[in-house]
C-alpha cells in the first residue's frame, strides 16, 4: 500500500522543538536580572560603588582610572615567586599624558571573602587604601569610616 500523503517537508526556519518534543531552551533569567551578571561584572560593580562613594568627598578622583584585573602579574618574565603575600590592589602614578590608575585584583579579594557583604567591605578597604597611597594621605583621611566594622 502506498501512502497517499507525503511527509511534511522540514521548515527552513529555526527548530521549534527538539527530538523529544520539548521546546527550545532559553536563558534562566532575562539579561536585566542580576542573576545573569557574571562574577566579574558583580565585582566591577562593587568597585564602581566604592569609587562613587569616595568621589562625593574627593571630586579629583574623576581623573583617576579604576581597573579590575583578574590577578596580579609578575613584573619581569622569568621572575620567581617570592614569599610576599599576594597584593589585593595597586597603583600606577600618572605619566606622559596617561592618568593615574588604581587596580583592584578580583581573584585575591574573592578568595579572602565569603559573602557579598564581606566582599563589598574588603573592596572598599582596598580602594580606600590605594587612593590614599596615590594621594599621599592616610586611609582615615580619605574615608573617615575606614577600619570600622
Amino acid at each position: 500500500m502506498d501512502n497517499p500523503v507525503p511527509p511534511p517537508a522540514a521548515a527552513p526556519g529555526p527548530r521549534r522543538r527538539d527530538r523529544h518534543g520539548r521546546g527550545m531552551r532559553g536563558p534562566v533569567a532575562p539579561p536585566q536580572v542580576p542573576l545573569s551578571a557574571s562574577r566579574a561584572e558583580v565585582f566591577a560593580d562593587l568597585v564602581q560603588d566604592s569609587v562613587e562613594r569616595l568621589e562625593r568627598r574627593w571630586p579629583q578622583l574623576a581623573e583617576i582610572d579604576f581597573l579590575v584585573l583578574e590577578v596580579p602579574r609578575l613584573d619581569a618574565p622569568g621572575e620567581a615567586w617570592s614569599d610576599e603575600p599576594v597584593p589585593l590592589g595597586g597603583t600606577m602614578p600618572s605619566r606622559e599624558g596617561r592618568p593615574a590608575r588604581v587596580v583592584v585584583y578580583r581573584r585575591p579579594v574573592e578568595i579572602r571573602t565569603k559573602g557579598r557583604d564581606e566582599r563589598a567591605a574588603l573592596v572598599h578597604e582596598v580602594v580606600v587604601e590605594q587612593v590614599a597611597e596615590l594621594l599621599g594621605l592616610t586611609p582615615e583621611t580619605v574615608d573617615p569610616r575606614y577600619g570600622e566594622d
